[in-house]
């Protein structure tokens, strides 16, 4: 169920029973030579519309922009400053309390994002414990899930991949992504076929460091097939989070 694909009325509706929202956030980034620009937000996104078509619960437009200022080197990535983007998420759920949201569940797909939104979760709480008359407002609630780390998809992408899998441009993500658009599968040889590690820092710094994008991965392993058996496992995991996350303190509409 996306809130895109629905009208005002069908909102309110789910109001009446649900009070969570499924908000899938990742990074619009190079990833190396075989990996789809918008693959940081397309692999929550696909894992989110799953997830909220299977349990019925709303899913917001993602938002595919993030802060990814070190990836600048390369044609096509955009960022957002860090307070840009803790402003968008502000707003974000700032507009959907006003409806009556109340329980913010953000599927993130980008390592990135993860400093900015956590200060942003503590803006929010800030705004609502000390607005005059909070007590008197709803509690809200925030939780950031990163897809990799539902349970079983760390073990699982080491089976399959091993210590090919990476930092950056993984065999993991780029092999979801061709999973979910087998039509946009891109191809590339790569030397070495496994890049280093090594710290990231600017953009110039990280291009210098990383030529062709990519953090200690050998992407040309990634297939559909493994794609699958990260995305079933993913959403399973997934599933799980989002329904404790929802009991444990949503209220009764």
């Amino acid at each position: 169920m996306e809130l895109r694909f629905c009208t005002w009325q069908e909102v309110a509706a789910y109001l009446e029973r649900s009070r969570a929202i499924i908000i899938p956030i990742g990074s619009t980034e190079q990833h190396g030579p075989n990996g789809l620009i918008g693959t940081d937000a397309l692999c929550p996104e696909t894992l989110g519309r799953a997830l909220g078509g299977k349990l019925e619960a709303l899913v917001a437009p993602t938002i595919s922009v993030g802060m990814a200022q070190h990836h600048l080197g390369f044609a096509g990535s955009i960022t957002l400053r860090p307070s840009t983007l803790l402003a968008v998420l502000q707003d974000t759920v700032n507009s959907l309390v006003r409806h009556g949201f109340d329980s913010f569940y953000f599927l993130n797909g980008h390592g990135g994002n993860i400093a900015t939104v956590s200060a942003a979760f503590s803006e929010i709480y800030a705004q609502t414990s000390l607005q005059p008359g909070s007590h008197n407002r709803p509690s809200i609630r925030c939780k950031l899930t990163n897809w990799w780390d539902a349970p079983g998809v760390k073990a699982l992408c080491g089976e399959l991949f091993g210590d090919q899998d990476g930092g950056h441009a993984t065999c993991s993500e780029i092999s979801l992504t061709q999973y979910a658009y087998p039509d946009s599968i891109k191809t590339a040889e790569m030397t070495p076929a496994k890049a280093p590690y090594g710290p990231i820092y600017d953009a110039e710094d990280y291009r210098r460091r990383f030529p062709d994008g990519r953090i200690g991965s050998n992407p040309t392993l990634a297939n559909p097939e493994a794609g699958e058996k990260i995305f079933e496992t993913a959403l399973a995991g997934l599933e799980t989070d989002y329904k404790t996350f929802v009991a444990n303190g949503a209220r009764t509409p």
